[in-house]
């Protein structure tokens, strides 16, 4: 349980449901950062090895035998896209009534062995899933196929009140991260992997920097390919105009500092992160790959192809000359959908009705 758009999301629904009602408990593989808040909400947290450790038999054994010792559950809901089709499969063999399995994606990763593992899991989905949700259409498409209009869209709502704009706050972060008020700040969240396209990110970067040589690019997340983005950085020469933040729990401040939040993944569901960054007012370059859900309609996204870098610097020095005003009222998240207590009451309400009906 890092920082990623799907943990965020449960995290959020988690600190926002009446846990008098509804408790979450949280099957992982490895230790995180949102632990020990966790505990501190009354949840557990239990540990399994996952497969790229252990291997398939063994992974299907020990998510077997989690089950069996644990079949006093309800409700379980998978987060894990593809691989939802084994987790569910060996719960449906425990009699565990109600199977959710989530879509937050539109892809799936890895090399050519590990999709088609993926493949061959997420077969398994709707024969095993009593219920799918989804955070997008496209990503419910993508995971139930001709099942995906029997999905729930849940909205990746996020705390309104904590992202609205301050002057003070972008001042003082701007000051803790030794950026000049002059400097054109970009800033991008995502985990160091394939998906997120941060080489792309790279390059772009230090062509516009050919421009405007005082541009700063703020990246935050970790993963498996730091050392090669910190190779490439070196590559171009950018080390003193790019800041490597690691796993942050103070995005909601650090989005304030930015200028313009550029994100070209090569695929999403719907990032939650540019829910965020909406949130804050924050101008927002995107590839056209995302979903045209994600715009809130603030004027805000910009969506752009990925096979033309040049477009990309262009618009990133339009949006530097435009000063447009941060403050985006919280009433129109919430008419889009994206407040937090809203999806909370949504997921809470659904959880009460399933677990009401298995009974």
């Amino acid at each position: 349980m890092n920082r990623g758009g799907a943990e965020t999301l449960i995290m959020n629904l988690y600190r926002n449901i009446d846990r008098s009602k509804v408790q979450f408990d949280f099957l992982t593989c490895k230790e995180g950062i949102f632990d020990a808040e966790i505990i501190e909400m009354g949840g557990r947290i239990h540990r399994i090895p996952y497969v790229t450790e252990v291997g398939h038999i063994a992974y299907v054994k020990e998510l077997n035998q989690f089950f069996k010792r644990n079949a006093m559950y309800k409700i379980i809901h998978s987060h894990m896209d593809k691989m939802s089709g084994l987790v569910l499969r060996e719960a449906k063999k425990a009699d565990i009534p109600v199977r959710i399995a989530h879509s937050h994606n539109t892809k799936s990763e890895g090399g050519i062995a590990y999709r088609a593992y993926k493949w061959y899991s997420g077969n398994k989905i709707n024969s095993f899933a009593t219920h799918g949700y989804a955070c997008s259409t496209d990503a419910a498409k993508w995971l139930f196929k001709n099942k995906s209009k029997q999905a729930i869209v849940l909205k990746n709502g996020i705390e309104c009140d904590k992202f609205q704009f301050s002057s003070d706050v972008r001042n003082q972060v701007r000051k803790e991260l030794k950026l000049s008020n002059q400097s054109l700040v970009i800033g991008h969240v995502g985990r160091f992997n394939h998906q997120k396209n941060h080489f792309f990110l790279l390059e772009i970067f230090g062509s516009l920097m050919k421009i405007l040589p005082h541009a700063q690019l703020i990246l935050v997340g970790d993963g498996v390919l730091k050392e090669r983005i910190e190779g490439k950085i070196k590559e171009l020469h950018l080390e003193e105009n790019v800041k490597l933040l690691g796993i942050r729990e103070d995005i909601h401040l650090l989005l304030q500092a930015f200028d313009l939040f550029v994100f070209p993944s090569f695929h999403e569901g719907l990032p939650v992160t540019l829910i965020e960054a909406q949130g804050t007012g924050l101008p927002c370059i995107i590839s056209n790959t995302i979903t045209k859900e994600v715009d809130l309609g603030l004027g805000l996204i910009q969506f752009l192809p990925l096979q033309d870098k040049i477009i990309w610097v262009e618009n990133m020095i339009k949006a530097a000359e435009s000063k447009s005003p941060r403050n985006i009222a919280e009433s129109a998240l919430n008419q889009q959908g994206y407040n937090i207590r809203h999806t909370a009451e949504v997921t809470q309400n659904s959880y009460l009705v399933l677990e009401g009906m298995s009974s």
